[in-house]
């Protein structure tokens, strides 16, 4: 089912659409704050995502319209023009300088309308699915020879270097090499990627936006980087080594005496036993040991709250609550952290239940809604 149709091109720009994309947003099912630590991550595409419609235009410009904010008409834009506006459709314009920047000089204008269908403020990546989404139509646009992964790679230069975000390659790469049915264990440090099942008719995936995000999310991620980046400094001086997350725990065990600090002590914890569990829980998914998979999460939760200190009140009493209900298999919250959503790997068969229940707690507690989105892993951008 598609999101856009060929008259909402045409209400817009007066003609006819030539190429129609689709790239999905994407949830990180265990492996946070490993990425620039060295170490793996392990999302899954979803089958939410933005749709972009295209044609190409002869006078060298580019037209945006966004269907999700109909009110802010067309962005008209020019590839002579800073890239850097404050308005959305830096994101597209960031993709087509960086590509011009490795070579692939547009061949032409063109005009683009996008919709989505990601929830607003889940923290499910649409600005990773917008970057990925724009280059896949670039290519399409121009028959460029650009492969899923050189996409991602634009797409996290593009935020990086254009827009100004010091993002990680994660988001970006889920969005345009997921798999259907899979998630993928992506090694942050070499870009090599593995994928893993998840058996549809065993469990299923289902995402609690808490509906807060705290303040604090921001700076504390950047202290979080400093500390991590201490822990390494310290452990260097007795043995060289590129990145935390190249330690296993054991190693980290011999060594964590080097680091001075005890909070960066923790935070060096976590980061090297968070990239060990998720190779052992992208490891007990290609078995297909979906209870072990879901302890994995829970005690990711865990490492998360203690030693990296990067939950909140919310998110505790979602994975809490989860954890009680005999059909769910494991929760944790996902992403940056202090607010946000949690995910959670739940018998199949049981979602209704589930929702009720959350919603029901959450409501309890707090006194306002949480959200409760069921996804599909699902594939990576593609040609609608």
């Amino acid at each position: 089912m598609h999101i856009l149709s060929s008259s909402d091109f045409l209400a817009v720009f007066g003609r006819r659409h030539t190429v129609h994309c689709f790239a999905p947003g994407r949830v990180n099912l265990i492996g946070d704050h490993t990425d620039y630590n060295g170490g793996k991550v392990f999302p899954c595409a979803i089958d939410l995502g933005i749709e972009c419609m295209a044609a190409p235009r002869s006078d060298g410009r580019f037209g945006f319209y966004s269907a999700n904010f109909p009110n802010a008409g067309v962005s008209e834009r020019s590839p002579k023009e800073p890239v850097r506006s404050g308005i959305w459709s830096d994101y597209p314009m960031a993709v087509i300088a960086t590509f011009s920047r490795f070579g692939y000089e547009p061949q032409s204008g063109a005009d683009f309308l996008f919709k989505g269908n990601l929830p607003d403020g889940a923290g499910l990546s649409s600005s990773a699915a917008l970057e990925v989404l724009t280059g896949r139509v670039l290519c399409e646009l121009w028959g460029l020879h650009v492969t899923p992964q050189q996409n991602a790679v634009f797409g996290q230069f593009a935020e990086n270097r254009f827009i100004g975000v010091n993002c990680g390659i994660m988001d970006q790469f889920a969005s345009a090499m997921g798999r259907d049915g899979h998630a993928l264990l992506l090694d942050t440090y070499t870009l090599d990627v593995e994928y893993a099942p998840i058996d549809p008719n065993l469990a299923s995936v289902v995402i609690v936006n808490t509906g807060v995000k705290h303040s604090l999310a921001s700076s504390a991620y950047n202290t979080r980087r400093r500390e991590c980046e201490t822990a390494l400094a310290n452990i260097c001086e007795q043995r060289k080594i590129p990145s935390l997350c190249s330690l296993n725990n054991a190693e980290f065990a011999r060594l964590e005496s080097c680091i001075a600090d005890e909070t960066c002590r923790r935070r060096a914890r976590h980061a090297v036993s968070e990239n060990a569990r998720t190779i052992a829980a992208a490891q007990a998914l290609q078995s297909g040991d979906i209870e072990c998979f879901g302890r994995l999460m829970n005690e990711s939760h865990i490492s998360l709250r203690d030693d990296y200190e990067v939950s909140c009140e919310e998110l505790d009493f979602l994975a809490a609550q989860a954890w009680e209900m005999p059909f769910v298999y494991g929760a944790r919250m996902t992403g940056g952290g202090f607010g946000g959503c949690t995910v959670n790997l739940i018998r199949r068969g049981s979602e209704k239940e589930f929702t009720e229940q959350i919603k029901e707690a959450y409501r309890n507690k707090f006194g306002i809604e949480c959200a409760v989105y069921n996804v599909r892993p699902g594939d990576g951008a593609k040609k609608c």
